[in-house]
């Protein structure tokens, strides 16, 4: 047991650091296009605050595009989670801890309660487990609750690494294309069920993320 708790407090020391000078390394090297910046620069300009979404294979380079004033995440709690909330917070974002399977009514509440303070607020909508690029109930409850327009966001590439996890996390490579876009807000209508505005978030994720795929083929390469 000893060993074990060593391992990961050691586990916990070093890898954050190293995680965000890697994505730092990474992001200096790459050929990146933004698209859709004003979609939450308009609402940054009236000192208005957004929800991002953004899919959970994607969110390794997701944390580096944020140009915000300041944002708090919502991080599972499992061990992979503690990885990730300590190097997020190494970009001076802030974090919530909590899932749909552990300690979701717990965050959520946090994150409606957050909605009234000066900060964004973001979310990996098909995290912690899946279905990859399925969006959950969650990030719709959010927006309704709070009544904040939810910005998508995707980040793509022309060569990286998937890992065999269940979303396929991506690890880009140096000196590739990518693209970061940022789509159109999506805002609760009051004229609409819950489940009819998750299923209108879905289709706005997912379109833009073609979006972004689109424009990394415009310059003649695929996304990996």
């Amino acid at each position: 047991m000893i060993g074990k708790r060593f391992k990961d407090r050691l586990m916990f020391t070093l890898l954050p650091p190293l995680a965000a000078v890697l994505i730092r390394l990474i992001g200096a090297f790459l050929k990146i296009e933004y698209v859709g910046r004003e979609h939450v620069k308009s609402y940054w300009d009236k000192q208005q605050y957004v929800i991002l979404a953004a899919w959970h294979d994607q969110l390794l380079m997701i944390m580096q595009c944020y140009e915000g004033s300041g944002a708090k995440i919502l991080i599972s709690l499992s061990k992979d989670g503690e990885l990730i909330a300590r190097t997020v917070q190494r970009f001076r974002l802030q974090v919530v801890r909590g899932s749909s399977s552990r300690g979701g009514r717990e965050a959520l509440r946090s994150m409606v309660s957050l909605g009234r303070e000066d900060v964004d607020l973001g979310i990996t909508p098909d995290g912690p487990k899946g279905p990859r690029h399925q969006l959950k109930a969650g990030v719709a409850q959010l927006a309704k609750l709070t009544g904040r327009p939810v910005i998508p966001v995707a980040f793509v590439c022309s060569r990286g690494y998937r890992f065999a996890s269940w979303d396929r996390f991506l690890l880009p490579f140096p000196f590739s294309h990518a693209v970061y876009s940022l789509g159109a807000p999506v805002v609760y209508d009051t004229q609409e069920t819950l489940e009819e505005f998750q299923q209108r978030l879905q289709k706005a994720m997912v379109a833009n993320h073609m979006n972004a795929v689109s424009k990394l083929e415009a310059k003649g390469v695929s996304a990996v």
